[in-house]
């Protein structure tokens, strides 16, 4: 079996789905009302008004692949992007979320 992008992204979001999780799409590059970024720089950015108690999350369990891009602040890839194999400005984060439902022990079995 060959192990394409499409594929990972793919056996992410199912493994999860099978333990609760609802799929959500990626949220835009652009946040949508947050004043702060940009830019999505992290896989969480879709989800900080439920981390700041500012919004109640529709579902407890949630899994994605965020779309993100670096290019300034505390991640200053911008100098170093094409100059080595590990520094890149747009990738997709794989994330699943537990917003108050599970906690570190069922997480890092998941991974593990």
């Amino acid at each position: 079996m060959r192990w394409t992008t499409a594929k990972i992204r793919q056996s992410f979001l199912d493994f999860f789905a099978e333990r609760g999780h609802t799929i959500v799409p990626s949220a835009s590059l652009i946040p949508k009302g947050d004043p702060t970024l940009l830019f999505v720089n992290a896989g969480m950015v879709q989800f900080k008004d439920y981390f700041l108690g500012v919004r109640t999350p529709s579902h407890l369990r949630v899994v994605d692949i965020q779309k993100c891009l670096r290019i300034s602040g505390k991640h200053n890839d911008l100098e170093a992007v094409g100059r080595d194999t590990y520094h890149h400005t747009f990738f997709e984060m794989l994330g699943n979320w537990s917003f108050g439902d599970y906690y570190k022990e069922e997480a890092i079995r998941w991974h593990w």
